[in-house]
């Protein structure tokens, strides 16, 4: 840390200068700096994934397809019909799953609905060995698309 001394005055003694000096402050923040700009690409370094890109089919609505709802209060209906519980869905679904082609699953979830409702059906259509489950949803501009 350097410190200036004035000329001496008429008394002899030496005068102080009061100025901070900022020269080390300066130095030490540039140092932070570079430190910095080093490390922090180092730290966000993430694994290189190669993440799927979205895409939007329209609906082919085939009369083998099974559409599936989840409305708002977690009720679950085949068509129009509503499921009474997770087996009975199982074990229809089984039946679907052993048809040559297989039947593709679209579930319709309400937009307000808990995702633990469609999580269900999904399970369940994985224990009935369903390979193909897609998702019903509407663009803002309207029209039915199927996302994969």
């Amino acid at each position: 840390m350097g410190m200036n001394v004035g000329a001496a005055d008429d008394s002899g003694e030496d005068q102080l200068n009061n100025s901070i000096n900022t020269t080390p402050l300066v130095d030490v923040m540039l140092v932070l700096l570079i430190i910095f700009l080093i490390t922090i690409p180092v730290v966000t370094q993430t694994i290189k994934l190669e993440l799927p890109k979205e895409r939007n089919l329209p609906t082919q609505t085939k009369p083998e397809n099974i559409v599936i709802a989840v409305n708002r209060d977690g009720e679950v209906y085949w068509g129009l019909e509503r499921m009474p519980d997770p087996e009975a869905m199982v074990a229809r679904l089984k039946l679907e799953s052993v048809k040559e082609p297989q039947p593709e699953v679209h579930i319709r979830g309400d937009s307000e609905v808990r995702w633990e409702s469609v999580g269900r059906v999904i399970v369940a259509c994985q224990r009935a060995g369903i390979a193909k489950v897609g998702f019903i949803t509407e663009p803002p501009a309207g029209g039915a698309t199927r996302l994969k």
